[in-house]
């Protein structure tokens, strides 16, 4: 146990309710791991970004960029906050916690807030919100949700404090930008604004992270804790994607608009086989290779931000003008 727990006594009852579940964990329902592994998974990064793209592809553009929008903002603030508290992960914070293995490998870096629970309360909100006519769904959306954020304190890898403030960011941003996206529908021009908002932002919060922020260098047997590099390598990859995303989406809903309803079933079929197969087969190998031989972060940046870019914008509209003149 590292010094900074014996300091903070409100973190030992939240250690306290992760041995708790442990012990549940590991004496009576280990069984309920691999599908808290599962439900996770929605997540984490390419599965919500390939859940947008068809919908913003092949179904509703609005929609699309709505959960776009909340899925960028999201990882936005949730990996702002990251760098700014840098607290650690609960294995690290005590060493009676023992997370499920398989769950550390999606678990590195900073601990608080949990990612995965502010990124599936933004994308599974988002939902709701689109499809709150329909009673039922989005009642079962937000509890899928909520059963997210519990997964990641089941497999041992987030406190509750991390669940908690990661889905209070999702959820208040499916309101938020609700609200914002139906103003800027009256006034396309809102959107320009609102990007060139949020390009100054993520420049000056890049700069922050990679100059200006400093990190704790604790070491264990000779070895840190966590490595700032990795973390600010993995900052600079996720605010360029999101740049990427935001720029995309937003240039072509104020210039290039397309409308999905006009494709036919053939055409949506088409783009949502031919664009799923980049994100899962190509996209993570990018980014892992990136990580892996850290990158200078330059490269990161231009690489990032020319995926993101793809997605919302190159890709849609090749394929829309494809359409138009077959």
């Amino acid at each position: 146990m590292i010094e900074l727990l014996s300091n903070e006594s409100w973190l030992r009852p939240q250690i306290d309710f992760l041995l708790f579940l442990q012990n549940l964990r590991i004496s009576h329902f280990s069984m309920f791991d691999n599908l808290f592994l599962s439900v996770t998974i929605v997540g984490e990064f390419w599965l919500p970004v390939l859940i947008c793209s068809i919908v913003y592809w092949c179904i509703d553009f609005k929609s699309g960029m709505y959960l776009f929008a909340l899925s960028s903002f999201n990882m936005f603030f949730a990996q702002l906050f990251k760098m700014m508290a840098c607290v650690y992960r609960p294995w690290v914070l005590s060493d009676k916690i023992h997370p499920v293995e398989k769950a550390i490998a999606l678990a590195a870096g900073y601990s608080f807030p949990s990612g995965h629970s502010a990124q599936a309360s933004a994308l599974l909100g988002g939902l709701a919100m689109i499809y709150k006519k329909k009673f039922i769904i989005p009642i079962l959306l937000v509890l899928f949700a909520l059963l997210v954020g519990f997964s990641r304190m089941w497999l041992g890898v987030h406190t509750p404090q991390d669940v908690i403030v990661g889905l209070f960011i999702g959820f208040s941003l499916v309101f938020v930008l609700n609200s914002v996206i139906n103003k800027a529908e009256k006034d396309t021009n809102i959107y320009l604004y609102l990007l060139g908002i949020t390009d100054f932002a993520i420049a000056a919060i890049l700069i922050y992270i990679c100059y200006f922020n400093s990190y704790p260098l604790d070491y264990v047997n000779g070895e840190l804790l966590v490595n700032p590099l990795r973390s600010i390598q993995a900052s600079v990859f996720c605010y360029s994607f999101i740049a990427g995303i935001l720029n995309g989406v937003f240039l072509c809903r104020r210039f290039f608009p397309f409308n999905p309803k006009e494709f036919s079933l053939k055409s949506k079929l088409a783009i949502s086989f031919i664009g799923t197969l980049c994100i899962l087969s190509t996209f993570p190998t990018i980014t892992k290779n990136l990580f892996c031989q850290a990158c200078d972060f330059k490269i990161v940046f231009i690489l990032a931000f020319i995926i993101g870019f793809f997605v919302t914008g190159i890709y849609p509209l090749i394929f829309s003008k494809f359409v138009k003149l077959k």
